[in-house]
């Protein structure tokens, strides 16, 4: 009996880029077996070492989770979908109103009355969201579109928070910017444009990193937060905060063609942990910087987000809590399946174990940069620098230098005398890597160091020592070696 199975973007170059493969079972425990016998190298992604399933990937038959059902014993036939949805960083109260709702103006009469008319929201809603407090997290590709709407809707305070400037490669998705603001900083470019869309509101910018010494001091201030952070610590920190102080989470979250949208932490609902109670391990979920995003992704789930935190402002409709939406936008399909708050939750469920901030970067297995050995996390010896590399080429001491990146990556800029093999492909090809007493030294890269680091782990394992992970990639290649080679 043949059961189709969903595969995510983020796992799909292990699938053969299929979307969804048919396989025979009568349980998901076997359907998940069979799948990861067809295609291998997807068996270390939904598996550990001892043969779990990961705590960090969700399996859902139509829309309920198997963890509530009767987990891998859970049946199948034919008619059923087998959904997988690894971790990429009802209905509810509204916001609790203050005792007297501020004025609208004459003039905001005449810039919200498109809402004023709706009963859904009328007067009383746009007054709400008038004095309304909300903070994004992240001015970039989710944090534009959410605070634009935000800002077009009435929110009174919009609160932001990062600590970037504006560089090109943000201008495909991050809307909030124009080519002109590029080397500024995001919240004075953020801020300008916003103000300028919407004198009414008062922008308050937070120019830091969030950590947990300064979260609950800022969360505290808004009422709602829109979580459009791109690292699993983040993640992990917003859903924390938001719990211990009782504030709803806008969640959203975007990979290539693949995006997720919920709203966390409200009164009795699920949080961020009860989906994903432990995050992947580091390097294993590719950020979008190495593996790319579709550049109107975001505008659709930033939008998303700014909805459901008007929604919770005004009590209108009924919100995601309760609830995960899943968007593929290479099939225009929304989906959504069941969330469920789960009693053993560390944070919001009925014995809690977590009540204080935490140090997010040792609970998601990142090392801090002055602790880690090298930038990549490898030791000193494995790592070599572009300009070590570029004294051995000129002085005719060449070593095989091996490209990991994806074709695409190749095409817009190379190092000449590199070879090409994608990093997902490298265990397949090791016949294609010099090898023996005379072989040439190896040098590694990718596009900033990360995948290479990982490639030159699997090439120790495999009995290459001469081997070396070039700190900072090709793009430090380009920063300070050859100017004229493009970066991405």
């Amino acid at each position: 009996m043949a059961v189709i199975v969903r595969i995510p973007t983020p796992l799909r170059p292990f699938t053969g880029q299929q979307a969804s493969v048919e396989i025979d079972g009568a349980t998901v425990g076997q359907i998940l077996e069979r799948l990861t016998t067809q295609f291998a190298e997807l068996r270390p992604h939904l598996f550990g070492a001892d043969g779990s399933l990961r705590s960090f990937v969700n399996v859902y038959v139509n829309d309920e989770d198997v963890r509530y059902l009767d987990k891998e014993r859970t049946a199948v036939n034919a008619k059923d979908t087998v959904s997988i949805v690894p971790s990429v960083a009802g209905g509810t109260d509204a916001v609790e109103a203050a005792d007297a709702q501020p004025a609208l103006s004459h003039d905001e009469v005449k810039r919200y009355s498109r809402h004023l008319i709706m009963p859904e929201i009328g007067v009383e809603g746009q007054q709400r969201l008038k004095a309304a407090r909300v903070l994004c997290i992240g001015a970039g590709g989710l944090g534009s579109p959410a605070s634009l709407y935000l800002a077009a809707a009435g929110v009174g305070t919009l609160g932001l928070v990062d600590f970037d400037t504006v560089d090109f490669s943000n201008l495909q998705r991050q809307i909030l910017y124009s080519s002109r603001d590029v080397g500024r900083r995001k919240l004075e470019a953020a801020a300008e444009r916003l103000t300028s869309l919407n004198p009414g509101v008062r922008v308050v910018e937070h120019e830091t990193r969030l950590s947990s010494a300064n979260a609950l001091d800022i969360v505290s201030q808004y009422d709602i937060v829109v979580d459009g952070a791109d690292n699993f610590p983040t993640r992990y920190l917003v859903n924390d905060a938001c719990v211990l102080l009782g504030k709803p989470n806008a969640y959203g979250s975007i990979f290539r063609f693949d995006g997720q949208a919920s709203v966390f932490a409200t009164k009795g609902g699920p949080c961020y942990r009860c989906l994903y109670p432990e995050p992947p391990p580091p390097g294993l979920v590719p950020s979008c910087a190495e593996g790319g995003v579709l550049g109107v992704l975001p505008g659709i789930v930033g939008t998303i987000q700014a909805t459901e935190a008007i929604k919770i402002i005004t009590g209108a409709g009924q919100t995601l809590a309760g609830r995960l939406l899943l968007f593929d936008a290479l099939s225009m399909e929304f989906r959504t399946v069941k969330l469920r708050r789960d009693p053993a939750c560390p944070i919001c469920g009925d014995h809690p174990t977590i009540t204080t901030l935490i140090d997010y970067e040792q609970f998601c297995g990142v090392a801090p940069v002055a602790q880690a050995e090298s930038p990549a996390g490898l030791p000193a010896e494995d790592e070599t620098t572009v300009e070590e590399l570029k004294a051995r080429l000129d002085g005719g001491d060449a070593p095989w230098i091996l490209d990991v990146r994806e074709p695409r990556e190749y095409d817009i800029c190379r190092i000449p005398g590199s070879t090409l093999i994608p990093l997902g492909e490298l265990s397949k090809r090791l016949a294609e890597i010099p090898s023996g007493p005379d072989a040439p030294d190896i040098v590694v890269h990718c596009k900033m160091g990360g995948r290479s680091a990982k490639a030159v782990a699997l090439l120790r394992q495999h009995g290459y020592t001469r081997v070396q992970n070039l700190t900072g990639g090709i793009l430090a290649w380009a920063a300070k070696i050859d100017p004229s080679v493009p970066t991405y």
